[in-house]
């Protein structure tokens, strides 16, 4: 049988997998985020001990000399840190996954998630993925706060991305998705991506057939930083979208939007 997604997108073929998880794995890839990973560590940890089933958080330290490692051992037991030197988020996001095969029950079915660094989830966050019994589930995210720009650039993002939610949405959010173990095995995983790992990652999924919730209500806070982490990240697009909005002040041409990234179409890896 062939099952339409959430979004209206139609699989090739329709993928079977156990909802019944017993176990969970959240990974947090992070490069020099000493600053913002406590408050997303209180948050994920939140989130897990709020969860159903047992739950482990990893925090993947890829080239990290800020002193994030100092946090390790400070969150309990459940929260491991493993270091790489990669500066690449998709292979520090599949190291993360990786690892977490190692701790693993055999056999045990599992359900895998993963956000941000500079973000915070809510405490249902986990519980909300896990009750729509979907193999994959993709959410939203929202601004921690929008210091650092002015009013008609927020204007303008918030604008754009909302334009695309109503019933469902096809925004793509490595700050904010799950999806079953067995599904992300194989189909590959995360791949060596500095950006848009996620989307690679969903496309792979969809096409593989696994149903994917697109999830209105879940939003994550993230945060609108102009420095970015990962190059034609989330920063990187606010920055375009500041220069546009400053253009469109001046009276410039507008850069058409086939030579700019659409809002939220490309991974969100600020």
């Amino acid at each position: 049988m062939v099952e339409t997604t959430s979004n209206g997108h139609t699989p090739a073929v329709t993928a079977c997998v156990s909802w019944v998880h017993r176990q969970a794995t959240v990974v947090i890839p992070a490069h020099n985020e000493r600053a913002t990973l406590p408050a997303c560590l209180r948050a994920v940890v939140t989130a897990a001990v709020a969860a159903p089933i047992p739950t482990v958080v990893i925090v993947v330290l890829d080239a990290s000399d800020d002193g994030s490692a100092e946090l390790a051992g400070r969150y309990g037991p459940d929260v491991h840190f493993v270091s790489v030197h990669v500066r690449n988020v998709g292979a520090a996001r599949a190291a993360g996954f990786r690892y977490a095969r190692t701790l693993s029950a055999h056999g045990a079915s599992h359900w895998y998630a993963t956000t941000d660094a500079d973000s915070r989830v809510e405490p249902d966050w986990l519980i909300r993925q896990l009750e729509h019994r979907a193999d994959m589930v993709l959410g939203l995210v929202q601004a921690l706060d929008w210091v650092n720009h002015p009013p008609d650039v927020v204007a303008n993002y918030l604008r754009a991305y909302h334009a695309r939610i109503g019933r469902s949405h096809d925004h793509v959010h490595g700050a904010n998705m799950g999806f079953d173990a067995s599904a992300y095995w194989r189909v590959g995983g995360f791949r060596a991506l500095s950006t848009g790992e996620d989307v690679d990652l969903v496309s792979r999924i969809e096409a593989a057939g696994y149903r994917i919730h697109w999830d209105t209500s879940s939003s994550v806070a993230t945060s609108t930083r102009i420095e970015a982490r990962a190059p034609h990240g989330f920063a990187h697009h606010l920055r375009q979208l500041a220069a546009s909005t400053r253009e469109c002040r001046a009276g410039l041409p507008r850069v058409s939007a086939g030579d700019r990234a659409e809002p939220n179409a490309v991974a969100v890896n600020a």
